[in-house]
């Protein structure tokens, strides 16, 4: 287990290692200035990039980078926040992302998998086919479209909730952009919770169980549910990354100051901040390649099998 543990840890660092090294030379590659150039002449833009060591070979220049990453930094930004430290800035931003992402993502998985067991207890009846056309629905709508739906009717017509997001209110501004976030959620979770289960209810060792007089929520709980489950968790991961990092047009349209905005402000600011964007293109991607190393070690706890095959296979 040791051996498969390594493994996986060693291939989710190359992994990391070949992203940040492509991030880096496509940032340092496209085109633009990360500058005001109607503000600064050609010789101010030169003496800045001597400063920031943009003047210096591209290997160089990522050398210098990923020493500096190995020291816990990613830099100053060029445009954003006056040249400020990113670390401090990007980390205030995702205890923003994190909570809001972190409350979507209970109301979806739990939501959507309520909805995914109704739907597959009532499997071809009217219940099963009203949560099918509502994960459908969850599905086919975009996140930001619900979010102004729901600004609209519970901000505007009926002012219960606050127009944006307001920090010295955290969690009662924070209920309708995590219900927005977690719409996609809801749909995925429940329409793989209940192809799932319809799958599990129809096998053998169900049918089995059901001829020695096992019925009802000792069923559900000793068979159907914890085989079906799994197959579900592994389409959760990705979406706990997608939440947690922040919702672009979410937090740009309730003004949160996530790192969604960050990013938005980083691409469409007086001058692209080439720096924030590749420390968050850097964070999105560890933080998924963490999720999924974690799935990945789980399954090899859970499952001799997969274990098994992989270091086979390897």
């Amino acid at each position: 287990m040791a051996k498969y543990i390594a493994k996986r840890i060693l291939l989710a660092l190359a992994t990391l290692f070949v992203i940040v090294f492509v991030l880096f030379v496509l940032i340092r590659i496209m085109p633009g200035n990360p500058f005001n150039v109607e503000r600064m002449t050609a010789e101010m833009i030169a003496l800045k990039r001597a400063e920031l060591g943009l003047d210096k070979p591209i290997l160089e220049q990522f050398v210098n980078y990923l020493s500096m990453l190995m020291q816990g930094s990613f830099g100053n930004g060029t445009s954003l926040y006056n040249g400020a430290p990113i670390k401090p800035i990007l980390f205030s931003c995702m205890e923003n992302s994190f909570k809001i992402g972190g409350l979507s993502i209970l109301i979806g998985t739990v939501v959507g998998l309520l909805i995914g067991i109704t739907a597959a207890l009532h499997r071809g009846k009217f219940l099963d086919g009203f949560c099918t056309v509502t994960s459908i629905l969850g599905v086919c709508v975009p996140s930001y479209v619900f979010m102004i739906f729901l600004q609209y009717f519970f901000s505007y017509k009926i002012p219960f909730f606050p127009y944006f997001f307001d920090s010295s209110n955290f969690v009662f501004s924070s209920i309708m952009p995590a219900l927005s976030l977690s719409l996609f959620t809801i749909a995925t979770v429940s329409r793989f919770t209940r192809n799932e289960m319809v799958e599990v209810m129809n096998s053998d060792y169900v049918k089995l169980a059901e001829s020695k007089g096992l019925y009802g929520f000792e069923l559900l709980r000793k068979h159907v549910l914890r085989n079906a489950l799994i197959p579900v968790v592994t389409v959760i991961a990705p979406l706990v990354v997608d939440l947690m990092t922040g919702a672009m047009v979410i937090e740009k349209i309730y003004g949160i100051n996530g790192m969604g905005k960050l990013m938005v402000d980083a691409i469409a600011g007086d001058g692209v901040d080439y720096n924030y964007v590749l420390a968050l293109g850097i964070l999105f991607s560890a933080m998924y390649i963490f999720v999924m190393l974690v799935l990945d070690i789980l399954y090899g706890i859970l499952d001799p099998r997969i274990r098994i095959d992989k270091n086979s296979g390897a």
